[in-house]
């Protein structure tokens, strides 16, 4: 550890050079004004004008440092600084191209999760080999861990290589699983199902590689973890249940990402199923609901993706004693056949419920595809009805109640009774 504080006050003092402030701040100007003057204004313009306005700045930086190696100062750093600026120029270049072709969100995630950590790890990589050997660097011993001497860049494996694992490993696996869905015919949720096992599988062994790689004593690992387990295990209890909870989902496939569940008297979609909750999305008020995995164990379930995504949902109406109940189921049924999003096979089916106190009330049952869109077709078939009726001269009625006054009585006033006298 002392060998790399040496190390980094060697660094401050080479920064702290006339030569070398020179290009740093100088550098810094003109980065500052771009993003103080420049950029602001080019902000409000399409992102294809933001990158020009990046790219004129790429210039400056570049003739920047040929203009201090004119006076005859060294300008290496200087040129540095505009090859960086230059490589992220190049990054958005080919995030705008992407963005033409690929769904934005795609690429956005992309970008955000593993572009550019990549692209500050070999800006601090190139920067420390600027003002040192990056190889130098690597090798310098800090302490030990678990009996094995812990150097700067096994810290820095440590520290970068299971972010990666588990940002990047969703990228290849999401192919793969729509190339073997392609190849052996897969449902959707069966592809996402194993898309997560096989990402579970892929980070514990590349973790078990970057142990091995970075040289740690297993045994001492594996006893310092028996004990804890001891201690904490009471307090982790749930977290554990809730993973083998979700992989055991996951192979029974009850519930799995693209299912429709009824929580709350509302239909949920799965969005995902991670190693302590599911994330569910209720359409009607753009809501996610995290959930425990545990619960679908201990709670009843009802899903609409289980065998198949058929549902089945009702009108139920109310038609007047005078119009003739074979022609009004007809009509329900024909109308129910004519609205968009409700199957034909299984056909409608329209019934007489019962007979109301100013109404026949009737029940329209109908089966739809999708389970989400159950409100917005039960409104698009009330509709309908409405129409239909009206069309037809067919009256929904409505209970009307009569209140009549009381009557007072006409005949004579009955006497008052004399008082009494004693």
């Amino acid at each position: 550890m002392n060998q790399l504080l040496y190390e980094i006050v060697g660094w401050l003092g080479f920064l702290s050079r006339p030569v070398v402030l020179l290009q740093c701040l100088t550098t810094a100007g003109f980065a500052l004004a771009y993003a103080l003057w420049v950029r602001p204004r080019l902000k409000a313009r399409r992102y294809r004008v933001s990158v020009l306005g990046a790219l004129g700045l790429w210039c400056v930086l570049r003739l920047n440092g040929l203009v201090i190696e004119r006076l005859g100062y060294p300008g290496d750093l200087a040129t540095y600084f505009a090859q960086v600026w230059g490589a992220w120029v190049l990054l958005a270049v080919i995030r705008l191209l992407l963005l033409t072709r690929c769904p934005p969100k795609q690429i956005q995630l992309l970008y955000g999760r593993i572009v550019q950590p990549l692209f500050v790890l070999f800006v601090a990589g190139s920067l420390v080999n600027q003002l040192a050997s990056l190889r130098d660097v690597a090798e310098i011993p800090l302490f030990p861990l678990f009996g094995s001497p812990l150097t700067t860049s096994n810290l820095f494996l440590l520290v970068t290589i299971p972010y990666f694992l588990v940002a990047f490993s969703a990228i290849p696996l999401v192919w793969l699983g729509h190339l073997l869905q392609r190849l052996f015919h897969f449902s959707h949720g069966t592809r996402a199902a194993g898309t997560l096992v096989l990402r579970y599988l892929l980070v514990a062994v590349g973790v078990l590689w970057l142990m091995h790689r970075v040289g740690l004593n297993t045994s001492a690992i594996a006893a310092i973890a028996g004990g804890l387990s001891v201690g904490i295990g009471f307090g982790i209890k749930e977290v554990f249940s809730n993973f083998i909870s979700g992989l055991w989902l996951l192979f029974e496939g009850s519930v799995r990402p693209g299912s429709v569940l009824f929580i709350d008297g509302d239909p949920c979609e799965v969005r995902s199923l991670g190693l302590r909750a599911a994330v569910l999305w209720r359409n009607r008020d753009n809501a996610e609901l995290v959930i425990p995995n545990q619960t679908f164990f201990t709670a009843t379930t009802t899903t609409y993706t289980g065998s198949d995504s058929l549902r089945r949902s009702a009108v139920e109406i109310g038609a007047a004693y005078r119009h003739d109940p074979v022609a009004v189921i007809a009509l329900l049924e024909a109308v129910a056949r004519a609205t968009d999003g409700v199957r034909v096979d299984p056909a409608p089916r329209a019934f007489l419920v019962k007979y109301g106190e100013s109404s026949i009330d009737y029940s329209l049952r109908y089966w739809i595809d999708d389970p989400l869109g159950n409100l917005s077709i039960q409104s698009a078939v009330s509709q309908a009805i409405w129409h239909a009726f009206a069309a037809n001269g067919i009256e929904m009625p409505f209970p009307q109640r009569v209140i009549h006054p009381p009557t007072h009585a006409t005949g004579p006033t009955p006497a008052t009774p004399a008082p009494h006298q004693d």
